[in-house]
């Protein structure tokens, strides 16, 4: 395979532009010239490039802002620890820099815990933002249920630190691939996310990003509680056929939910897997249209 179809990657940095936040440079697509504001948060090894047909279909009646987490896509990729907490910082100050006090949640994989963490800021009323509503896609909210590939496994068992070479866009796209049904994505559409995980040497620092996952199971009851506890509307899309983030997580959120007396709607997509919104963009952006609308 090509290391990246240049017309789908370059279209997209064409989209954005890097700003300066928390003292790294940034990556940041804001579409959309009017009504409410959507937030959306990217996973693990993705960026927001993920989001761009939602994006696109959403614009013409929200305001939609994404942005590449430190490490990923085309934000800075420093060498240093990473930690779920700075990326909810980062999301906070960058909202601020762009005047949204007010906005919904739409979030897929490691999105969905930075978004626990917001929220749980939120409760707590000390969060920068109001969420007036929230969408989790795919992702291992309850860290003891995942299966996790054996790409992830592997890069838990390196030492924190940088590798010293790369692991080449076949490989990449071989542990991509096991997170996808047979079939999917598109080839260029690999190749693209197969390119921005690549750039800047972003492989040579999964054993480092990776380790959200250690800080997910090292926290998992303070993100619980950030879910379970927000009085918003919150709505669980899930594919079913998720190899990772299997579809028993959001039924395990929905029962807690239930029990605490908040609101959930559950959607379950039994023809999608782990990445919805590369999946299957109009299925998403439909969905966010139809439930997470604020004035």
């Amino acid at each position: 395979m090509t290391t990246s179809p240049p017309s789908l990657v370059d279209d997209w940095q064409a989209e954005g532009e890097v700003v300066a936040v928390g003292g790294h440079d940034v990556f940041v697509v804001d579409r959309g010239a009017g009504g409410p504001t959507l937030v959306l948060l990217h996973g693990f090894p993705g960026s927001s490039f993920d989001w761009r047909h939602v994006m696109t279909a959403l614009a013409p009646r929200w305001r939609v802002l994404a942005c590449d987490f430190l490490g990923f896509g085309l934000s800075a990729k420093p060498d240093r620890r990473y930690s779920l907490f700075e990326q909810a910082d980062l999301v906070e100050e960058l909202l601020a820099a762009r005047g949204v006090e007010r906005a919904a949640l739409l979030a897929h994989d490691m999105g969905d815990t930075v978004a626990a963490e917001l929220l749980a800021r939120s409760n707590a009323g000390d969060g920068a933002v109001e969420w007036t509503a929230c969408m989790l896609t795919n992702g291992s909210i309850f860290i003891d249920m995942a299966q996790l590939t054996d790409g992830q496994q592997l890069l838990l068992s390196l030492p924190d630190e940088r590798r010293t070479e790369s692991l080449g866009p076949e490989a990449m796209a071989f542990g991509l691939a096991a997170s996808f049904p047979p079939g999917r994505p598109a080839p260029d559409e690999m190749a693209a996310m197969v390119s921005l995980i690549l750039r800047d040497g972003g492989d040579l620092l999964l054993p480092r990003t990776i380790r959200y996952i250690e800080e997910r199971r090292a926290h998992q009851p303070r993100f619980t509680a950030g879910l379970v506890d927000y009085p918003g509307p919150l709505v669980l899309a899930w594919g079913d056929l998720d190899p990772i983030a299997v579809p028993a997580m959001p039924d395990r959120l929905a029962e807690l939910r239930a029990e605490a007396g908040r609101d959930v709607e559950l959607v379950h997509w039994p023809d999608i897997g782990h990445w919805p919104s590369v999946e299957d963009p109009d299925l998403v952006a439909g969905l966010v249209a139809d439930r997470l609308a604020v004035s």
